[in-house]
């Protein structure tokens, strides 16, 4: 039975896939200092909660001579780079850990740089670290944000990184860092670059939200759509289950001499606009749109060739982005 650390797991990604992981037999804690968590996102798994990660010691001590049950999920409620975590995972306590934890958003990250450079980057650091020699993987969670504006479309992992947002600067530093912790510690780490992701489980009302989310917010509460400038940008959105696929291809795939850093597009493989999603809320719940400036930092157009990652993890998307907005909606419970 293989033991995962999920970080961020009580968030939109995380939680989906500390699901799925415990579906296919992983022993799996969380740690979460709950900034933009919600325990009632793993509600349906059997979880235990400790409200700090010095209680981890404690709670060891209480299972001693009792086997753990491979279903019991443990919530730790702290910083993903605390001492204690630290500590417990230099214990050998892992044999994966999927870094799903980060202050996300792009035009967050542009109002705040210094607070996300220091979770982003500062705090990585420390994880990566104390990973070394003690977990067999890192499975990274980057961003397709690090190429900028990408001249080419599709998109491939060798097309040159150009971030235009702390966020995305952030992201492309610890891929960076993630080849160099090969070479300097033999620490093995695959990047996933995830494109627009969206799905159940992601909330709309907060500084986080994605379009999707906020959409399907604003339409629960009759309020109107807003739209970022002329509507006219286009997204590779990806479904939560091709995340959550992904993920588990990397965890799992037999790679002799490790990924050692390398970077994969996850993705549809396909692009909508933000105009044809709005025109499908207008038409089918009576939506009003707001129209209002693009934002800082934002690109035009993404799309993702998915080549490499089929090639080297077999991955296929398997849910597209019309049938995903289908799921969403009906688990928002519009009308």
């Amino acid at each position: 039975m293989k033991k995962a650390l999920v970080t961020g797991g009580c968030g939109f990604i995380g939680s989906n896939l500390a699901k799925e992981l415990v579906k296919e037999g992983w022993q799996v804690d969380i740690v979460d200092d709950m900034s933009n968590g919600h325990v009632e996102l793993v509600s349906e798994l059997n979880c235990r909660f400790l409200p700090g990660a010095g209680f981890i010691s404690a709670y060891n001590l209480q299972l001693l001579g009792k086997k753990r049950n491979q279903t019991d999920v443990v919530i730790i409620q702290d910083d993903f780079a605390s001492k204690f975590i630290l500590d417990y995972i230099n214990t050998g306590a892992y044999d994966v850990v999927f870094h799903q934890a980060a202050v996300p958003r792009v035009s967050y990250s542009v109002d705040h740089p210094g607070e996300t450079t220091d979770t982003n980057i500062g705090k990585t650091v420390h994880l990566f670290k104390a990973c070394a020699g003690k977990v067999d993987r890192i499975v990274f969670a980057s961003s397709s944000s690090v190429y900028g504006g990408a001249d080419d479309l599709p998109t491939t992992e060798s097309s040159p990184k150009k971030p235009k947002s702390p966020y995305a600067w952030q992201k492309s530093v610890i891929e960076d860092f993630a080849a160099m912790c090969w070479e300097l510690y033999q620490l093995d780490v695959v990047c996933l670059r995830y494109f627009n992701a969206f799905g159940p489980g992601q909330l709309g009302d907060s500084p986080y939200s994605t379009a999707v989310a906020a959409w399907c917010s604003a339409t629960k509460k009759r309020l109107p759509l807003r739209s970022d400038g002329d509507g006219l940008q286009t997204r590779d959105m990806c479904y939560i289950d091709n995340i959550v696929h992904a993920n588990i291809l990397a965890a799992n795939a037999d790679r002799p001499g490790g990924f050692q850093g390398r970077c994969y597009n996850v993705a549809c493989g396909s692009s909508v606009s933000n105009k044809e999603i709005l025109d499908y809320f207008r038409a089918n719940f009576d939506s009003n749109v707001r129209v209002a400036p693009e934002r800082a930092g934002d690109v035009k157009h993404t799309l993702a060739d998915l080549s490499r990652i089929k090639e080297d993890l077999g991955y296929e998307p398997l849910v597209t982005f019309w049938e995903g907005l289908g799921r969403t909606i009906d688990w928002w419970g519009l009308k």
